[in-house]
């Protein structure tokens, strides 16, 4: 120390200290003087002892002038130092970035100038410091009073300037120090980092893709920004970075992919619509790569799709396109459980777009992997059964290919039946609502008679006596009026004649008899009029109440319409037809009787 005060005169010490800046700069310049004339007599020794002077004395004092002046002086010293600079930073740099924390506002802007010129003058060498000088910028960049900011900006732009040039800056270092700090909050620390990120991207050298998983999120949180302008920044990075994964031959997919799933269910709505946009390219350019990845990227495409903004759903219908397009192998990582799972829950989804798709999903799966989805089956049965009360027709249709789809084999058929049957019991009204449509959906999908076989087997043994009239009066109805089954009532009316219409007819009737309507239009389908006179007959031991008035008129009614045109021919020939007119009479005398006065 004494060897170092020998070396500077008192008065420049005693000026490096004072209030007034002009004398302190005075100082500062014989300081350059000083250290010049040692360093061009090479007395290095002497040199490290007038900075170390400068540190102890003057930066690390507690009276905020001999800070100043400690800053001034070191960058004047460097200054001084010209190109031999570079073996004394380690002294000189530590002390300058301690000064940037410090609580005097104007302390840290002589920091930033001092840095400033000292970084002008060792340039590429102090890269070594690069990691301790940008954390630094990241804290300045939102300091509290405004010279400093503009001072540490000037500074930011001559350290990117030094980065983009120099050779020896490690971008493996450096990224865990970026990804921690893109959690921060700050609006001018985003914009700092932003910054600097689009800077080391215009690099040529420096490979920002291949880290671009380490501060992916970062950025995406950033879409949601207050600032517009910070967004706008966020978004340009990023369409920079999805234009050069375009152009990359190697990307890695798998990492990115897990970030863009969560951001693509952020309720921001720029960030939702940024993120599935990049699953949409991403899907079309890693296509095998991301099979591992497909359940997770279907879980959010499909709520996606019903998305208040058209432009999310626009690009969420062109990606779950391109994801149903590839065609993967469950023996390869494809995940069909998981897929299955992922439908099962948006079955449950208040938007009917989402449930449509999610169906499409399960459907092309049995298509594809009818093996594989059948393993399933007891994870998806119920939720599928229970789609068959959903409020939407196109959703119930959907539902009921699958079900034919996964019903193809008998035992499966036998279960989607008896299944149907106790919803039907346990939930009238779906019975009420959607059993025309579904009864008259699986008859086309599934044969007619095939479905009406093992519905009568079911019913002939219901112990629920109500149900199983209710239930029989309904098949009966779908029966004689619907279009899809009108092979099934020509079958029916050969029955006299035609041993598979007999056989029929036999296996509908034990059923049929839970409802003694329902009985009568089977035999009256049937031609067996004999038989429907002796059920009308017996009729008179029934307790003839409003309900069976009702149906009685319900079948009188039908009698009207074109399925019975023929009857209705047959009474032209009443001696030919006895039986059918008996039966007739027989529920005429049924309906009340009207006294005329």
């Amino acid at each position: 120390m004494a060897d170092a005060l020998f070396v500077i005169p008192a008065s420049v010490l005693r000026n490096l200290s004072d209030k007034l800046y002009e004398k302190r700069k005075n100082a500062a310049l014989e300081f350059e003087g000083i250290v010049k004339q040692l360093a061009s007599s090479g007395d290095h020794e002497k040199i490290s002892l007038v900075i170390n002077l400068l540190t102890t004395e003057f930066v690390y004092s507690p009276q905020a002038n001999h800070r100043k002046g400690g800053l001034i002086g070191l960058a004047a010293a460097t200054v001084g130092l010209t190109s031999e600079a570079a073996q004394h930073l380690e002294q000189i740099v530590p002390p300058v970035l301690n000064s940037f924390s410090d609580q005097d506002s104007r302390v840290r802007y002589y920091a930033c100038e001092a840095l400033y010129n000292i970084a002008k003058i060792v340039r590429g060498d102090f890269i070594i410091f690069f990691n301790q000088i940008f954390d630094a910028l990241c804290k300045l960049s939102a300091d509290s009073d405004g010279n400093v900011q503009s001072a540490a900006h000037l500074l930011d732009r001559l350290v990117k300037d030094i980065v983009t040039e120099s050779d020896q800056f490690s971008i493996e270092e450096f990224i865990p120090l970026l990804r921690e700090r893109m959690n921060v909050l700050n609006p001018y620390v985003r914009q700092f980092l932003v910054g600097w990120i689009t800077v080391l991207d215009s690099v040529p050298d420096i490979d920002m893709l291949g880290f671009l998983p380490d501060f992916l999120d970062g950025l995406f949180n950033m879409l949601s920004d207050s600032s517009h302008e910070i967004r706008q920044q966020a978004d340009s990075a990023l369409s920079e970075f999805l234009q050069e994964i375009k152009n990359s031959p190697s990307v890695d997919y798998s990492r990115m992919a897990e970030i863009l799933v969560q951001r693509a269910a952020s309720p921001d709505e720029f960030t939702r619509l940024t993120a599935i946009t990049w699953i949409n390219e991403f899907v079309k350019l890693g296509r095998d790569q991301l099979v591992p990845y497909y359940a997770d990227i279907l879980g959010v495409i499909l709520p996606c799709i019903s998305d208040k903004e058209e432009k999310i759903r626009v690009v969420a219908r062109e990606t779950n396109e391109e994801l149903r397009a590839i065609k993967a192998d469950p023996a390869e990582t494809f995940d069909v459980g998981a897929i299955l799972s992922i439908t099962r829950r948006q079955l449950d989804s208040e938007w009917e777009a989402t449930r449509i798709e999610a169906l499409h999903w399960i459907s092309t799966l049995l298509n594809r992997h009818r093996a594989e989805v059948l393993c399933f089956l007891n994870d998806i049965f119920d939720t599928l059964l229970k789609a068959l009360s959903d409020s939407s027709d196109e959703v119930v249709l959907l539902v009921l290919d699958i079900h034919a789809c996964i019903a193809q084999d008998p035992l499966n058929f036998r279960q989607l039946v008896v299944f149907l049957v106790y919803n039907f019991r346990v939930d009238h009204s779906l019975l009420e609502r959607r059993g025309a449509l579904i009864i008259r959906r699986l008859c086309v999908l599934l044969d007619a008679e095939r479905v009406y076989r093992e519905l009568s087997t079911i019913l002939e043994g219901e112990a629920d006596l109500d149900f199983a009239c209710i239930m029989v009066q309904a098949l009966n109805l779908i029966l004689l009026t619907s279009s899809e089954l009108s092979e099934l009532r020509g079958l029916l009316k050969q029955s006299l004649v035609n041993a598979a219409g007999k056989d029929l007819f036999v296996s509908l009737y034990a059923s049929w008899c839970h409802s003694p309507m329902a009985i009568i239009s089977l035999c009256l389908l049937a031609q067996m009029y004999q038989h429907a006179s002796a059920v009308t007959q017996s009729l008179v031991e029934e307790d003839i109440n409003a309900k069976f008035l009702v149906q009685l008129d319900k079948l009188i009614r039908l009698l009207e319409t074109p399925i019975f045109a023929y009857i209705r021919l047959q009474l032209l020939e009443p001696g030919r037809y006895l039986w059918l007119l008996k039966a007739l009479y027989g529920l005429l005398m049924l309906l009340p009787q009207v006294r005329q006065c």
